[in-house]
């Protein structure tokens, strides 16, 4: 069997259509992320076209770490480690190790799809772990559930994060309403590294209560999340006609990185919000800031999802 000739010629790979209720998403083979996300015919994700790639990471998974590690070098378990610096230009180690790599497919039905990745041990990760992500619609959205395994025999570091870009169409970034549940920010250097925090309350990045975005600049990890009744939390973007989007997580992701799209291509430039819910905070493997530690044998779970209203 010629394996190379069943390999699509996409740059994201297969593609799987879910769809349920109104709602269609696409999946794809590459990063095992999400391309496109509508809601009865409306856009709520900013994704790509299957001839891109994943533009500004949109819709990727980012495993075993989320955001960036300074200068790829940390310490674990005793030992010192270092992972290729795939953000030469700020010399960091950004977004982990299985955006850029095939998932397979192992379950599919008309409105779900899962998909895993074995990542093998590695130079600067020796730690081999399955990920399994099921993405699934329904009437009320979408919806990614994750599971992580380590399927060696010592303890790994260990956090994950997703990078959906949400938008309102035919509303620019500046007229959205944002909410984010959220006490204090991270203080960050020229390289995007968290140098300290600060309290968000009566300051430009204080939208706890949701305000209008206007031209604020953000590309900020929100921390000290407010959980809602069921512990987990949420965060709305909202436009002047009463149209939003939801991004919502379980209470396994207590971090908010949102980002608000000022470094992309011009045709990309401030058209949509990044929303991403993350486990741990920039840096996590060097601060140590809320990484998960998995021993061998055992799993890490996690869920999140996004609504139109």
């Amino acid at each position: 069997m010629d394996t190379a000739a069943q390999l699509s010629p996409a740059p994201s790979g297969t593609q799987w259509t879910i769809r349920s209720g109104g709602q269609e998403a696409v999946i794809v083979e590459v990063g095992g992320g999400l391309r496109t996300f509508t809601s009865d015919g409306r856009d709520v994700v900013a994704g790509f076209a299957e001839h891109e790639r994943a533009v500004g990471s949109a819709g990727q998974v980012l495993a075993p770490w989320p955001n960036r590690i300074r200068d790829g070098k940390y310490a674990f378990g005793g030992e010192h480690l270092q992972v290729p610096l795939t953000e030469p230009e700020r010399h960091n180690a950004i977004h982990g190790l299985v955006n850029w790599v095939r998932w397979q497919v192992v379950d599919a039905t008309p409105d779900s799809v899962t998909v895993a990745h074995d990542l093998v041990s590695r130079p600067g990760y020796p730690w081999p772990l399955r990920l399994r992500t099921t993405w699934s619609v329904s009437e009320v959205g979408l919806r990614a559930e994750h599971v992580v395994t380590n399927t060696g025999g010592t303890a790994a570091p260990f956090g994950l994060a997703t990078h959906p870009y949400v938008l309102v169409p035919g509303v620019p970034v500046d007229e959205l309403t944002l909410r984010v549940p959220a006490r204090s920010r991270l203080l960050v250097d020229s390289r995007m590294l968290p140098i300290g925090a600060a309290r968000v309350a009566g300051s430009e990045y204080d939208f706890t209560e949701g305000r209008r975005l206007g031209a604020t600049v953000l590309d900020t990890a929100f921390g000290e999340v407010d959980p809602d009744a069921e512990g987990g939390s949420q965060v709305d973007v909202t436009a002047p006609d009463g149209r939003g989007v939801t991004v919502w997580a379980d209470s396994s992701f207590s971090w908010w990185q949102v980002y608000s799209s000022d470094t992309l291509p011009a045709d990309r430039l401030r058209k949509a919000l990044a929303i991403e819910p993350m486990t741990c905070p920039p840096d996590a493997f060097r601060s140590g800031r809320d990484v998960v530690t998995l021993e061998p044998g055992s799993s890490w779970r996690g869920a999140w999802g996004i609504r139109a209203f």
